[in-house]
């Protein structure tokens, strides 16, 4: 599976794994726990999904031999905040660019941002409070974004 097919895979799972966290407890203690291991696989969800959505752009469009080499390029994005999403997708149309600087903003820019933030804290061992709703309400606005990108590269 590639492309939008498997972007809608990892976004079906991901929503499956937080009706089983929010269904898991009524402590708030134990929701923190569940919703930082939630923001940690949101943000690599939108890792995911820019990487499979730009390579099924490429393989769409290009031959073998830059597909083999856009996609090795593509596999070491990390750190998927507004600024380095916008700029990966810009690096293949202008226009993206600009459309995306115009989208993720405001709500968008930072749930994207929050969720990054947040899983380096985890990452790193630091404690970062944050509650079900809030990340429920961030992976709203990231899938948004997910799917603003998806029209953007393999418009249906």
């Amino acid at each position: 599976m590639t492309g939008r097919a498997e972007v809608d895979r990892l976004k079906q799972r991901l929503d499956e794994t937080f009706k089983r966290a929010s269904a898991l407890s009524r402590d708030p203690e134990i929701s923190s726990d569940f919703a930082r291991y939630l923001c940690v696989l949101v943000s690599g969800l939108l890792e995911q999904a820019v990487i499979e959505l730009l390579i099924e752009y490429v393989r769409l469009r290009s031959p073998e031999q830059i597909q083999r080499h856009v996609g090795q390029r593509l596999r070491r994005f990390t750190t998927a905040n507004a600024k380095n999403v916008i700029e990966l997708v810009g690096s293949f149309d202008l226009d993206w660019q600009r459309d995306l600087e115009s989208y993720i903003v405001d709500e968008y820019k930072a749930a994207v941002d929050s969720v990054v933030n947040l899983r380096h804290t985890v990452a790193h061992g630091r404690y970062a409070g944050v509650t079900m709703s809030s990340v429920q309400s961030y992976y709203d606005r990231v899938k948004k974004v997910i799917d603003h990108i998806a029209d953007l590269c393999l418009p249906r």
